[in-house]
């Protein structure tokens, strides 16, 4: 029995299929009907109709990585876990709510791996959390985690979640780590890089010049199917198909659209203005902010990440990311051109 947690987001969504193409037997943990009836949706695009079945086959298990009694159920009978659940934000004032899900919630899973004696464990973690290069290097495997960096919120919680992964591999599990770059992929358009389709098909002015790493779903699926099935174990992964700036993917979106691509540089102190704009309208008038101290660091940084050693190991081939990008395009347009 495999189990995926984090099984109605992107990773996990699209890892379901893999595994049920594979006819595997699975787990799944999920927090809410609204997302698994989403996932539903996204995993029967896969599928024909004589095939969409395979989705009800799939033993799902309401509840949470804190929720122990139900994620103690969870694991009777599992001997591979895919770790894919994680909050995702970059706003310091969900920190407790980041640390109780990702460290701790990975505490949890890494505790009932080691009881329950589970054959081995993929844990999904992020780019974020790896460490800065000296001299502009690109980044590798060996690059370690500077504590001294303004990290966001995000970063610092995979970064303690990561921890717990090593300290099961101290104690005896089996387990892999991968750090994906912003996955591309169709299916999600609320969070993540799905997020950056809807916000220019809306029409998006401005595009800031960081560059940083990109890969297809396709590939982070693939490469964690091919792990677990490996003997390759107490590593990590760096899953980068390209380096590429954020102006040429924001315009590779725009095109795939058939809308304009962004055409204003976005400068440091215009988004600083923006921050403290939304910083002002949080305080007096609770609104949502979308723009950090982080975030902007992130916007302008110039990042480049090694792909070698997942590329040596499993004589692994990555996805063109404009092809991904024309994929998730495409699936966009016609979830907008669907009946309400």
């Amino acid at each position: 029995m495999i189990l995926v947690t984090g099984a109605t987001g992107l990773v996990g969504t699209h890892l379901l299929v893999k595994l049920m193409q594979q006819n595997d037997t699975v787990r799944a943990l999920y927090r809410t009907d609204t997302k698994k009836e989403y996932a539903r949706k996204v995993f029967s695009s896969y599928f024909l109709e004589e095939k969409k079945h395979l989705f009800d086959t799939i033993d799902w298990v309401q509840g949470d990585l804190n929720d122990i009694p139900k994620l103690t159920e969870a694991f009777e009978g599992v001997t591979h876990v895919y770790h894919c659940a994680a909050k995702i934000s970059f706003n310091p004032s969900h920190y407790k709510k980041l640390r109780k899900v990702n460290i701790e919630g990975t505490a949890n899973i890494v505790n009932l791996c080691l009881i329950k004696g589970v054959e081995k464990l993929c844990y999904v973690s992020s780019i974020a959390t790896l460490g800065e290069s000296l001299s502009n290097a690109p980044v590798n495997e060996k690059a370690e985690w500077n504590p001294e960096t303004p990290n966001s919120v995000y970063a610092i919680t995979k970064y303690g979640a990561e921890m717990e992964v090593w300290r099961g591999v101290q104690e005896g599990l089996n387990a892999i780590i991968v750090n994906p770059g912003i996955i591309i992929g169709p299916g999600f358009f609320n969070t993540g890089s799905g997020y950056l389709f809807k916000k220019i098909y809306a029409g998006m002015s401005y595009y800031t010049t960081g560059t940083t790493g990109f890969v297809a779903i396709q590939d982070v699926i693939a490469v964690l199917h091919q792990l677990m099935n490996s003997n390759h174990t107490s590593q990590r992964y760096i899953l980068v198909g390209e380096n590429l700036s954020y102006k040429s993917v924001f315009t590779k979106i725009a095109e795939a659209l058939h809308k304009t691509p962004p055409k204003k540089e976005a400068s440091p102190f215009l988004m600083k203005i923006a921050y403290y704009a939304q910083s002002i309208s949080h305080i007096l008038f609770k609104t949502d902010r979308s723009i950090f101290k982080s975030s902007i660091r992130s916007a302008f940084s110039t990042t480049h990440y090694e792909n070698d050693k997942i590329k040596k190991e499993i004589a692994y081939t990555f996805y063109p990311i404009e092809k991904s990008i024309q994929e998730t395009a495409t699936y966009f347009l016609n979830e907008q051109a669907a009946p309400r």
